[in-house]
């Protein structure tokens, strides 16, 4: 199973934003462009432009390239806006629904979550983090992990759960209610770009 296990830092650095919403991607050092003194170097082509922000999806969502053409595919497959249909796929995998609840800080610790087998979907175990959860399908943690997950909880004060993933604190359990929104998604891309880049 591939998967990136470089520095995470650097990825921020690269694409100029946090791709995880912790202190060390959030602060002005992990935001400053890499080289001396930040240095930018000429402007950035149309295709570069382009490049960065299928980049910083790609880094928010911890999808490998290949993976994330096939997401592309699907959602050019499927009826509606391209684009919307990219972030909905990518946001209803059980990694990040994980991260999105609150049970995670980052997408690293909610995919290392789902492959170690502490997570059940409808009372069965998954261990794929690309697992596409339904409406109305519920998401509970072993016992095992219920500490760590309450102490993640704990550790995101000012966490705002997505309003088409309800959770219940006391059981430990995910509910999903809808589908989700553009609106809804607390990350900041032009997805039209990721879709030209492709083309």
């Amino acid at each position: 199973m591939a998967r990136y296990l470089g520095p995470k830092v650097k990825l921020s650095r690269k694409v100029g934003v946090p791709v995880a919403d912790v202190p060390k991607h959030t602060s002005k050092r992990a935001l400053t462009p890499p080289g001396q003194h930040g240095f930018r170097g000429r402007r950035r082509k149309d295709y570069g432009i382009r490049k960065d922000e299928k980049q910083k999806v790609r880094f928010h969502y911890n999808v490998l390239e290949r993976q994330f053409r096939r997401y592309l595919a699907e959602a050019a497959r499927r009826p509606g806006n391209t684009g919307e249909n990219l972030l909905q796929l990518l946001e209803q995998r059980l990694d990040n629904v994980l991260r999105r609840a609150g049970f995670a800080r980052t997408i690293w610790a909610a995919r290392q979550m789902v492959v170690h087998g502490h997570i059940k979907v409808n009372g069965q175990k998954v261990d794929r983090p690309s697992f596409q959860v339904s409406v109305g399908d519920s998401i509970t943690a072993k016992d095992s992990i219920v500490k760590v997950c309450r102490e993640h909880m704990e550790s995101l004060g000012g966490h705002q759960t997505p309003g088409w993933i309800g959770v219940v604190p006391a059981d430990m359990i995910v509910k999903i209610n809808a589908k989700p929104t553009s609106d809804q998604i607390p990350f900041d891309v032009n997805t039209n770009l990721i879709v030209e880049f492709y083309r």
